[in-house]
């Protein structure tokens, strides 16, 4: 929606609006399972109960053909156009940690990953390590390099394979591209920076990643590093001040608290598992006008490729939907940011089923049996881009006045 219209429109008091994004939901027909997606082939009552009572439709993540990131997928949902606000993973992931970054800083998100004895990547993840081996090995790479020359190496570990690494130094720039090959079987890409700044830091980085593999060469399994999204901090509009809501961030890994916490929301650091996510719902919700509750599984489940634990984790996310529901939202929707198909075992371009359900014209709008990305086709929302879901969540609690005359 246009910015101004936006302002216009916008009323102070309205309905409590819930967004619940099940992260890597949507999928393709998988020939191995009858053709089914994994949303298809989970028994969901609930969600399909739900369908029934509201309006269904499809998101275009970012763009048509278009594989978004889960940032920029994110920013979407919020109705920040990710185009406009490209935001680096490592800011994410540094915010989502809790972490507080200077203008000036290179920030980059790091994966442990297992290396043969010739350099290749082996194991992306370094078999998705714990958090706690994580927390040591970072412990281990900050006892032997705290500095690069005039540059500070800040380290600080995320959850299971994930940790991040910011830059602080004079004269820095972020514009580098990843040293993540994407698959297993290649060489890290040697980091390159793409403008003068960027070259410095680029210098550094080959140094710090030289002294990192010599301190984990003993490692059985995180022996090597790659890193993902080198960014500096960016000046984007709080969610407050852009749509007049409180709102509370619900999420359990760092990537997604970055966001929200990048976008002024309330957002607990403490949270480890959904679990927690729904007890801070219980206790707290009722305190704010907008909540975005995450839920990661099926994402897991799609990139490793594991259909059945995929449908699993979407059956075990419709049985704690009840609860949810009983918390007394005026606008309950439910999306995915990104599909995660198992069949790619990644994030795709495709599109994410979407429900809109509230007591302000959309309970029973549709009237159909199921939710699932077949069904949602049909639905009265259509195809729209996530960049549009915001408005009609306002509208939907009452939020918007009539524009003009």
């Amino acid at each position: 929606m246009n910015r101004r219209v936006l302002k216009e429109v916008l009323k102070e008091q309205g309905g409590r609006i819930l967004l619940l994004v099940a992260d890597g939901l949507g999928g393709v027909p998988h020939p191995e399972h009858d053709g089914k997606t994994a949303l298809e082939a989970a028994h969901t009552p609930h969600l399909d109960e739900l369908a029934g009572q509201s309006a269904l439709g499809l998101t275009i993540p970012v763009a048509r053909g278009i594989t978004p990131g889960s940032g920029p997928a994110h920013l979407a949902l919020f109705g920040y156009d990710p185009v406009e606000h490209e935001i680096g993973r490592g800011v994410l992931e540094a915010y989502g940690i809790g972490m507080e970054l200077r203008p000036g800083d290179v920030a980059a998100r790091g994966n442990f990953a297992t290396l043969d004895a010739e350099g290749r990547v082996v194991d992306r993840r370094a078999g998705r390590i714990s958090s706690e081996e994580c927390k040591r090995l970072v412990d281990k790479l900050r006892a032997h390099i705290r500095r690069i020359e005039d540059v500070e190496i800040l380290l600080e570990p995320g959850k299971e394979h994930r940790f991040v690494v910011v830059f602080r130094g004079e004269g820095l720039g972020a514009n580098l591209p990843d040293t993540d090959p994407q698959k297993e079987g290649a060489f890290p890409l040697e980091p390159q920076g793409l403008d003068f700044k960027s070259r410095e830091t680029a210098r550094v980085v080959k140094a710090f990643l030289k002294k990192a593999r010599e301190v984990l060469k003993d490692e059985p399994k995180a022996n090597g590093i790659l890193l993902r999204g080198f960014a500096s901090l960016p000046k984007l509009e709080s969610f407050e001040k852009r749509y007049r809501l409180r709102a509370l961030a619900l999420a359990s890994y760092p990537m997604y608290r970055g966001v929200t916490r990048l976008l002024g929301m309330e957002t607990p650091l403490s949270l480890k598992t959904f679990d927690d996510e729904l007890a801070y719902l219980r206790e707290h919700g009722a305190e704010y006008d907008f909540v975005y509750l995450h839920y990661k599984d099926p994402d897991k489940m799609g990139e490793d490729g594991n259909f059945p634990g995929k449908v699993q984790k979407i059956e075990e996310l419709d049985a704690r939907l009840p609860e949810i529901l009983q918390l007394g939202f005026d606008v309950v929707a439910v999306t995915g940011d990104h599909p995660t198909p198992c069949l790619l075992k990644s994030h795709s371009w495709h599109l994410n089923p979407f429900l809109l359900h509230s007591r302000n014209g959309y309970a029973g709008m549709d009237g159909l049996p199921a939710f699932n990305e077949r069904v949602c086709r049909q639905g009265s929302l259509g195809v729209f881009p996530s960049l549009e879901v915001m408005p009609l969540l306002l509208a939907a609690a009452g939020r918007l006045k009539k524009f003009g005359a």
